[in-house]
C-alpha cells in the first residue's frame, strides 16, 4: 500500500512538472520577438504603401509576407479598443483596493462583523453573506458619485473629448468630496498626515493632497465604524451580565453563560428588528 501511494504521489509530481514545463515552454515561445527582414528580390514580400495616393497620411498599412500590418488613426483622439480593454484591465486589477479603500465599505463590513459577534454567532450570517450584503450596500450608497463619475469623466473620454489626465482629476474630483464630506469632525485625522508629511498652508480642500486624504479617510472610517460596534455591544452585553449573575447565584458555575444568553440575544435582536435599525442607521451615516 505505501508503495502504490508512493508512486501515485511520484506520477502527480511528473504531471504537475509536466504542465509547468509546458507553459513555460508556451510562454517563452509567445513572448519571443519575431524578427523579420525585409528582401527586396523575395517576391513573398509585399509592402503597400499610400505614397503618391490620395489615401489620408493618417492610414498606413503593409503586407510582410502572411501578416497584415495596419495603422490608421482619425485624429479624434478617441481611444482605441486595445488601450480601452488595458485600462479595464488596470481598474479591474486595482478594483478591491478602491473598492475597500475610498467607499464606505469599509465602514459597513466592520460594523456588520461586530453585529455579528455580538450576538455570539460564530458564522452566522457566514463571510460571503457579509460581504454581499456590504457590497450592495456600497453601491447603494456610493451609486450617486458612480453616476457623476461616469458623466463627467469616463462618458466624455471614450468620445475623446477630453485626455485621459483630465479624465482622472475629473473621476477623482467627486471621489475627494466624499472622502471629505465622511471626515467633518475628523479633521485631526487629516491634520496628522499632513503634519508628517510637512506640508503647511493648507486653506482649502483642493490644496490637500491625495496622499493625505486617502490615509486620513481610512483611520476616520475605521473611527466611526469601532464607535457604532461599541455601541451595537452594549445591550447584548447587559444580557450576557443579568444570565452570568443568574446562573451565578443558582450554582450553575459549570454551564457556559453564552450557551443560554445566545437565544436571548438573538431574540432581542428579532423582537427589536435589529438588520432594520442597524442598516438604517448605518446608511444614514452617509449622508
Amino acid at each position: 500500500m505505501r508503495s502504490d501511494a508512493r508512486n501515485g504521489k511520484t506520477l502527480k509530481v511528473f504531471i504537475v512538472s509536466l504542465i509547468l514545463t509546458a507553459v513555460c515552454l508556451l510562454t517563452f515561445v509567445l513572448c519571443t520577438p519575431i524578427s523579420a527582414q525585409a528582401d527586396e528580390d523575395d517576391p513573398a514580400i509585399t509592402t503597400l504603401s499610400n505614397d503618391g495616393t490620395d489615401v489620408d497620411p493618417a492610414y498606413l498599412e503593409g503586407d510582410l509576407g502572411g501578416l497584415t500590418f495596419r495603422f490608421d488613426n482619425d485624429g479624434s483622439g478617441s481611444l482605441s479598443a486595445t488601450l480601452q480593454i488595458l485600462l479595464l484591465l488596470t481598474v479591474i486589477s486595482l478594483a478591491p483596493s478602491i473598492l475597500i479603500m475610498l467607499t464606505s465599505f469599509t465602514r459597513t463590513i466592520i460594523v456588520l462583523h461586530f453585529v455579528r459577534t455580538a450576538l455570539g454567532t460564530q458564522t452566522t450570517p457566514p463571510n460571503q453573506v457579509l460581504i454581499g450584503i456590504a457590497l450592495f450596500i456600497t453601491l447603494f450608497v456610493m451609486s450617486p458619485i458612480f453616476i457623476k463619475i461616469n458623466t463627467e469623466a469616463i462618458v466624455p473620454l471614450q468620445n475623446g473629448e477630453i485626455s485621459m489626465e483630465e479624465a482622472f482629476d475629473r473621476g477623482l474630483g467627486p471621489i475627494r468630496e466624499f472622502m471629505f464630506d465622511q471626515m467633518e469632525g475628523s479633521e485631526k485625522d487629516l491634520e496628522l498626515f499632513l503634519d508628517i508629511a510637512g506640508i503647511d498652508g493648507v486653506e482649502t480642500r483642493d490644496d490637500v493632497p491625495t496622499t493625505a486624504l486617502i490615509p486620513a479617510f481610512i483611520l476616520s472610517e475605521l473611527r466611526i465604524a469601532f464607535i457604532m460596534g461599541f455601541l451595537i455591544y452594549i445591550p447584548f452585553l447587559v444580557i450576557d451580565m443579568v444570565v452570568s449573575s443568574t446562573l451565578m447565584s443558582m450554582g450553575m458555575m459549570m454551564l457556559p453563560p453564552t450557551t443560554i444568553s445566545m437565544p436571548f440575544k438573538i431574540l432581542l435582536f428579532i423582537v427589536a428588528d435589529g438588520w432594520d435599525l442597524i442598516v438604517g442607521q448605518l446608511v444614514r451615516t452617509f449622508y
